[in-house]
């Protein structure tokens, strides 16, 4: 523990007090080119002191009290002062824990509204509201005073000359995501200054960026890049929280991101990234704050308005409700944290140029006391907000709270994780009974959940992987999970990973299970990408990066979290695929509809948007959809079938889609399809360096191979 201090007594005002009334709004430490007006949210409050410390952050040199309370804000005006002006509050009222009060003014406290954070958090005991070790435990009173270990906040300068940037709205149904870690995907990058390493400004190095260019994502979402906090256990055993879903300012980049110290650093990052066509959309964890719970710290809103800012227990204030799995959860259901939320999201979309965000655990930010609504005042005001409702907004649907599944639950004008999609593709390449029909549903978009309301296909963001879990690579090569370097002893992480090692756990010499692990990975490739919806690659997978077995990279900033970049032949192969199959899903607007494809015949038009086909080239019979040993699929879209709300037949090519997971060959009669001449294979993931034409006649039988997928377009007819 860090030597613990007495609270430090107010320092000696050294003139007459410059603080004039200010105004109640905005909300935080505003430079208006004359001065700096401050406002402070406190329903509970008796009284807020603002803290001026030196250039360095460590020293308080000056304490004033806030003059004026309007509307439960806290508001005075300091002239003269400027941009770079370090400070904290301290925030006096009762203490008071059976009644959700915990002011204590011994405790400097992050500003909720800063815009840049300075110094990193040093655990002391002086940091908690409480006396850790009292009888009374977290109802005692602890006096000592937190400045010293606490990050400040720092006023900023706005102003940026963006020139020509724009937001680049992707359109949906082109959208492509690439979910990366700032640090993950610099950190080993040979063309990344050693200096820029994980920070933003190593983000927006040109051949990073060529990179995603040249793979053919659209848009780069990247893991929590707001202020956020290490827990104390981990630093203990020598690791942090890597991931960052541990949020304590929703206004500030996460210091340890900025190279130069600028915040400038990041809108640099937006600018290069936009100039190559690429979205930024930024993972934000509004759920909960790393104040943990009532034995936490008081670093933020717990000492600025605890029973405002936390869902408490309803019997007893002094408990947190935890839906979130980390001791507390923020009530959005209050006015002035809805407003705070919501706030944030407009100044990264509006003053920093982010094109979207995936909100996680977001059924807590639409459940109200009795449950999950999706009219929840947060869900509506980001589709009523004049500028929220103009970027993409993802929900993660769940959380561990009542009714915390929700995927296909949200509101039109949301898209959503789809983890049906990942459990499933997986169960069935893994070989598991049973698959077929949901397999199937998982290709067209999930229509079973999703193809409600006017919601289109692309509201359900498919993905094998994600940032929590397996790599791709990890996923053919481990049975089980292998998080001992996370000091656990193997007890953390998922152990339902829907994995096979294909016969050796780990690496592997053999050339057959190489091999085998390799299709298969271009089978997840393929599906993925050949789906309705949205598509999510996890950076690295798209060259087989491996963690080792690690499923829980949470806290693992090292080469088991970085990005390996030194491309062996299979990783450089299983680019060059997944590029091609990136450019053939663009090539082919069949693949991305924005219309849910039901099998459906249409008689104004006299086609069927998709057919499902047995080995012998017939439509799907009840019986073997119900077939627990089908594991294999035709799946034929028609070009011509109507492609919006007007009836006329579309243009768009016909393609067959042909899935094996049966472990050996499958015999498949190639179906005749009117107004064709021929089917040319276009992708077989047994012969992914296949040219780009491969003439078959129809009724020809073409031997499948065991675990594999295809795809064929239909050559029509010269004269048509």
């Amino acid at each position: 523990m860090s030597p613990q201090k007495k609270a430090a007594p107010a320092p000696e005002p050294t003139e007459p007090s410059r603080i004039r009334e200010g105004l109640p709004f905005p909300l935080g430490a505003t430079w208006d080119g004359l001065g700096v007006n401050f406002a402070l949210f406190s329903a509970n409050a008796t009284k807020v002191e603002l803290c001026i410390f030196d250039a360095s952050g460590e020293e308080e040199i000056e304490r004033i009290e806030l003059p004026e309370y309007t509307d439960e804000i806290y508001h005075g005006y300091l002239p003269d002062a400027h941009p770079g002006l370090i400070y904290g509050y301290r925030v006096y009222g009762p203490y008071d824990p059976e009644n959700g009060h915990r002011f204590n003014h011994h405790k400097l406290l992050i500003d909720p509204y800063a815009k840049q954070l300075v110094g990193e958090l040093k655990w002391s005991e002086a940091l908690f509201g409480y006396t850790i070790g009292h009888p009374d435990g977290d109802l005692s009173f602890d006096e000592r005073d937190s400045a010293p270990f606490v990050p400040k906040s720092k006023v900023i300068d706005p102003a940026y000359t963006w020139g020509r940037d724009h937001r680049v709205s992707v359109p949906w149904d082109k959208t492509i995501f690439y979910e990366a870690h700032v640090r993950g995907l610099t950190m080993q990058h040979p063309a990344v200054p050693e200096a820029l390493r994980g920070t933003f400004a190593g983000l927006a190095v040109p051949e990073v960026v060529e990179h995603l260019k040249k793979l053919g994502v659209t848009s780069i979402e990247l893991l929590p890049i707001h202020g956020f906090v290490n827990d104390q256990h981990l630093l203990q055993k020598g690791l942090n929280n890597y991931w960052g879903y541990n949020s304590i300012a929703f206004f500030a980049p996460h210091s340890r991101y900025i190279a130069s110290g600028k915040i400038a650093e990041f809108k640099e990052m937006i600018a290069h990234l936009h100039d190559a066509g690429l979205e930024v959309i930024l993972d934000v964890v509004y759920n909960h704050t790393a104040e943990g719970n009532e034995q936490g710290p008081t670093l933020s809103m717990r000492g600025i308005d605890n029973a405002s800012y936390y869902r408490l227990m309803p019997e007893n204030k002094r408990y947190y409700i935890n839906d979130s799995g980390t001791g507390n959860t923020l009530d959005l259901s209050h006015p002035c944290v809805l407003q705070m939320v919501t706030d944030s999201l407009r100044y990264w979309a509006s003053e920093m140029h982010v094109d979207g965000f995936r909100f996680d655990l977001a059924t807590i930010l639409g459940r109200y006391h009795d449950g999950f609504s999706e009219r929840h005042s947060f869900l509506v005001a980001c589709r009523q907000d004049p500028v929220l409702r103009t970027v993409k907004l993802i929900a993660e649907p769940w959380d561990c709270g009542p009714g915390g599944y929700q995927v296909g639950g949200f509101a039109p004008g949301w898209a959503e994780w789809n983890d049906r999609f990942r459990d499933t593709v997986r169960a069935f390449w893994k070989g598991d009974d049973g698959q077929l029909a949901d397999f199937a549903a998982r290709m067209t978009g999930s229509g079973d959940m999703f193809n409600q309301r006017g919601r289109r296909p692309y509201s359900s963001v498919n993905f094998i992987t994600a940032h929590d879990g397996f790599t791709l690579r990890d996923l053919v090569s481990y049975n089980d999970k292998h998080n001992e370097e996370n000091e656990e002893d193997n007890q953390d992480g998922t152990s339902n990973n829907v994995s096979w090692n294909h016969g050796v756990e780990g690496p592997s010499d053999d050339p057959e299970i190489i091999e085998l692990r390799l299709r298969q990975m271009r089978n997840f490739f393929t599906t993925l990408l050949f789906s309705q919806g949205t598509p999510m690659i996890v950076a690295g997978d798209e060259f087989s990066r491996t963690q080792g077995g690690n499923n829980n990279a949470y806290c693992q900033d090292s080469e088991i979290g970085w990005i390996n970049w030194e491309l062996d032949e299979e990783g450089k192969g299983l680019l060059r695929f997944v590029k091609r199959l990136v450019k053939l899903r663009n090539s082919y607007p069949i693949l991305r509809r924005n219309r849910f494809l039901v099998g459906e015949y249409n008689e104004a038009i006299g086609v069927k948007d998709v057919t499902w086909l047995d080995p012998l080239g017939n439509e799907m019979t009840a019986e073997q959809w119900e077939d627990a040993n089908g594991r294999c699929l035709g799946m034929m879209l028609d070009g011509r079938a109507q492609p919006s709300g007007i009836r006329k037949p579309g243009a768009d090519a016909t393609l067959l889609l042909i899935v094996n997971a049966h472990h050996d060959v499958v015999n498949f009669t190639l179906p005749e399809v009117p107004e064709g001449e021929y089917w040319n294979c276009r992708i077989d993931t047994n012969r992914p360096e296949l040219g780009e034409h491969e003439r078959l006649e129809f009724g020809s039988e073409f031997l499948v191979t065991g675990r594999s997928m295809l795809m064929f377009e239909l050559h029509r007819d010269v004269e048509e």
